[in-house]
């Protein structure tokens, strides 16, 4: 006995034009109404195949974490591994790599260096937050510096850093030398302080010869505030094969000296003041005792 007629007979005819209003880009809903379809299996079998359109994908936050946890399957991590590494549920990992191929089982020796590993990195990650929490907190604690202050800072700063005079070598003149740049800030604020004038100062910048030398003398001149022209030759330092470095990379520019045109009364004024501040603590620890 033959069935009667129904909208579902002609199937094909009927995907026909499911998949010409899926590729127009409309939606599942849209298209159900325009075939009138109200049987949701029937609306796979014809939509089956058929991308949905860019449109109806919406974000989802949790697609990096996918991602890297496809990566890591990927890799030979279990799923307690990419657990501890991602913070996310078993169940959503099972579920995103469940098309992948199982890692091989990893030798009992190898898990346990892997397991050593992630708790040494966690260790080390907590140490950098504990090693940045006391670095805030005591510049925090300096705050503005007096007059005094800095003059008392700056005279220790370049009888650390600076050229001296010596018996058998008399180099009454100053010049500053150091790779830090707050140490350059620092010692230009002190000449500040002491009235020397920019036009007194020559820079010259120091740095290996196989560094990128143009940068770094773009660097200084933008760090002092000084056009390149007024800046000395750069002195380039030899390379040696022989020895590894480890001053390279971007954040290598070498060195700076700074140097005071008709310096030898500063120079004179840093040496007694550094022996004051010697004196002084001398003083106080001879009075400590008695």
């Amino acid at each position: 006995m033959a069935h009667p007629p129904t909208k579902y007979t002609d199937f094909e005819a009927l995907r026909e034009r499911a998949t010409a209003l899926r590729r127009a880009g409309l939606s599942r809903r849209r298209i159900r109404d325009e075939l009138h379809v109200d049987n949701n299996d029937l609306l796979n079998r014809l939509l089956e195949g058929e991308p949905p359109p860019e449109w109806t994908k919406r974000p989802n936050a949790k697609d990096d974490l996918r991602d890297k946890a496809r990566e890591l399957r990927l890799q030979g991590w279990t799923y307690d591994q990419i657990q501890v590494e991602l913070g996310c549920s078993k169940s959503s990992i099972s579920l995103w790599v469940r098309d992948l191929p199982k890692p091989e089982r990893r030798d009992p020796a190898e898990q346990a260096k892997l397991a050593a590993r992630k708790r040494w990195e966690h260790e080390l990650a907590v140490r950098d937050e504990q090693r940045q929490h006391v670095k805030a907190a005591a510049a925090a604690e300096i705050g503005a510096l007096s007059t005094r202050e800095l003059f008392l800072l700056g005279v220790a700063l370049y009888w650390a850093e600076g050229t001296k005079d010596k018996p058998y070598s008399r180099r009454e003149n100053v010049a500053f030398v150091n790779s830090d740049p707050g140490m350059i800030e620092v010692f230009l604020a002190w000449l500040d302080l002491l009235g020397v004038e920019r036009e007194r100062l020559r820079f010259t910048v120091m740095i290996h010869e196989n560094a990128d030398v143009a940068a770094a003398e773009h660097f200084w001149a933008d760090l002092v505030g000084a056009d390149q022209s007024i800046f000395n030759k750069t002195t380039l330092k030899k390379h040696n094969p022989k020895t590894v470095r480890k001053n390279v990379g971007d954040s290598y520019r070498g060195c700076l000296v700074i140097k005071v045109l008709q310096g030898a009364d500063l120079y004179r004024r840093i040496e007694g003041a550094w022996y004051g501040i010697v004196l002084s603590v001398r003083e106080a620890d001879q009075s400590n005792r008695t």
